[in-house]
């Protein structure tokens, strides 16, 4: 256990929480204007889960659009104004954010004994970046030519020659990266200059070292799609000739750009979630975990080879040869480090005590539904498999048990994990089991049957689909609404225990990080004195 100061394990001297903590002013000046990283992020984490709701819902109506052929509900160009919506909230408006701003903000400064971030306004003015770009993004739907109808990816050129209101939807998503930058340059500087008095780099717990991993992404490959981002509006209202083959422009370019940033920020999305499995598997199999510094360096690792392997999103998009060969080598490279935190996971819990509850049954799923993932990606690096499975339902289903089993699982796992000590309360474990099994059953019936629809030949983004599709298409829907229905039980759960549940206390799952030392819910400047480390975090003895 790490050695702390007795402060650290009392009361704060006010008796207060972080949540009753007026600071400098009062009532909802007080969260507007607040520098505290705790209440900046139940700031995000409210804003998140309002988009990701809306997500959600978007992405229902798209399946009851597809629950028959021909027309069920919406018309050909109002569904690609819900899918391009569906996507563009969905990654820039929650699984980009989700786990850094939210879990990120709350316990980093916890997790390694300092009382807040470094930049407190920066931080603050960050979340109202995100809110600046979410009401860019709300409303493109409203404003122009009406919605989007691109996808979330903009291609160029119809990104630059459709008549709907893509210019102020790419600004909102422009804004949205300064936002991400900002975050991640704070966590860098945090990490590196507020670590407690003893916290060595391999005494850090695993989540900042993911959290670590992600910023520098974060830093360094968000100014790219920045830059493209502008570029297409730039293109759309002078007509420079950039993108458009018409001018003398290069739609192969904007490609380019677009993955150079886009598949690096898979592991934005990623990396945090599995800092977050990282924290859950050791605590609730009772064992130090696996492989510390192989899991660590392998963070690190997959930031930088994913940054590498952008090109195996164009495969058929007549890049070189040689190029197809070299990008889907570093894909398959990129599935090492990958690999290491899955075997070392499972290593872990090799002769563990294990204590079932609802953030370990969520961080199992995890594991399982990512691995599909990854190795229905492998499928995709393959050159000879990729040609017959590009821009198909498998590439959906693939994406799908990435960001959503992986980023959205592991973000349900650290919010059951870590909702004691964010609220103070404690939910219903059976209740909470229950939705995690609606919601794994729900999942596998609709985004399994999307890799079974790829491979007959189901093309992707289509409105309307041959009759032999149909059956898949009503087995997805139904898995649509079962996945739908454990959602609302989980989310409703969370909510009654706000008000209803049991005080939480200050371990509950018998954690031994820092942020388990501190009452639940933390005083407002964590700790009283600043911890000294003389322990690595995952000592179990």
């Amino acid at each position: 256990m790490n050695d702390m100061t007795a402060a650290a394990h009392g009361s704060h001297p006010s008796g207060l929480s972080y949540l009753e903590e007026p600071g400098r002013y009062g009532g909802i000046r007080s969260w507007l204007l607040t520098t505290d990283h705790k209440r900046i992020a139940l700031l995000y984490l409210t804003s998140v889960l309002t988009f990701y709701a809306v997500g959600i819902a978007l992405g229902v109506l798209m399946r009851l659009e597809l629950l028959t052929p021909g027309e069920t509900i919406v018309k050909p160009q109002t569904y690609n104004a819900i899918f391009t919506l569906h996507g563009v909230i969905m990654i820039f408006l929650f699984v980009i954010p989700g786990v850094p701003a939210i879990f990120g903000n709350f316990f980093l400064p916890l997790l390694i004994g300092a009382k807040d971030v470094a930049f407190p306004r920066i931080n603050l003015f960050s979340w109202y970046l995100y809110i600046a770009g979410a009401f860019f993004a709300v409303t493109s739907l409203f404003t122009g030519g009406g919605p989007p109808d691109t996808g979330w990816t903009f291609y160029a050129p119809y990104s630059i020659r459709t008549g709907t209101n893509v210019s102020l939807a790419v600004f909102a998503a422009f804004v949205l990266g300064f936002s991400s930058i900002l975050t991640g340059l704070n966590f860098v500087t945090t990490i590196h200059r507020l670590r407690a008095p003893g916290m060595t780099w391999t005494r850090m717990p695993l989540f900042v070292w993911a959290t670590y991993a992600t910023a520098w992404v974060q830093v360094l490959a968000t100014p790219i799609i920045g830059i493209t981002l502008l570029l297409v509006i730039l293109e759309r209202f002078f007509g420079v000739g950039i993108f458009d083959p018409e001018k003398g422009g290069d739609p192969i370019l904007f490609q380019h750009l677009f993955w150079i940033y886009s598949h690096p920020a898979v592991y934005i999305m990623i990396l945090p979630g599995m800092g977050v499995i990282t924290e859950i598997i050791p605590v609730f199999a009772r064992r130090t975990i696996f492989g510390y510094k192989a899991i660590a360096y392998s963070s690190v690792a997959i930031a930088a080879l994913g940054s590498l392997v952008w090109g195996h999103h164009m495969f058929v998009s007549g890049q070189s040869y040689t190029a197809n060969v070299i990008f889907s080598f570093i894909t398959f490279l990129v599935a090492i480090p990958s690999a290491i935190k899955v075997f070392n996971w499972v290593a872990t819990l090799y002769k563990g005590s294990i204590l079932i509850a609802p953030p370990f049954l969520f961080a199992l799923s995890f594991i399982f539904l990512f691995s599909i993932g990854g190795l229905t990606g492998l499928m995709q690096g393959a050159l000879s498999v990729n040609v017959h499975i590009h821009d198909t339902y498998f590439v959906v289903g693939h994406f799908h048990y990435v960001m959503f089993g992986g980023t959205a699982y592991a973000f349900f796992a650290g919010l059951h994990y870590w909702y004691p000590k964010m609220f103070g309360r404690m939910y219903s474990q059976r209740t909470a089991t229950l939705a995690c099994t609606i919601m794994f059953i729900g999942f596998n019936m609709l985004y399994f049957t999307m890799l079974v629809l790829g491979l007959q030949g189901m093309p992707r983004r289509y409105y309307d689909y041959l009759p032999q599709f149909h059956t898949g298409h009503v087995i997805a829907t139904v898995g649509s609404w079962i996945l739908v229905s454990g959602l609302i039980v989980m989310f409703a759960n969370l909510l009654i225990a706000l008000r209803k549940g049991e005080r939480a206390a200050a371990d509950p799952w018998g954690g031994k990080t820092l942020e388990w030392q501190v009452p639940s819910p933390p005083p407002h400047e964590n700790f009283e004195e600043i911890p000294v480390i003389d322990r690595g975090a995952y000592d179990y003895d």
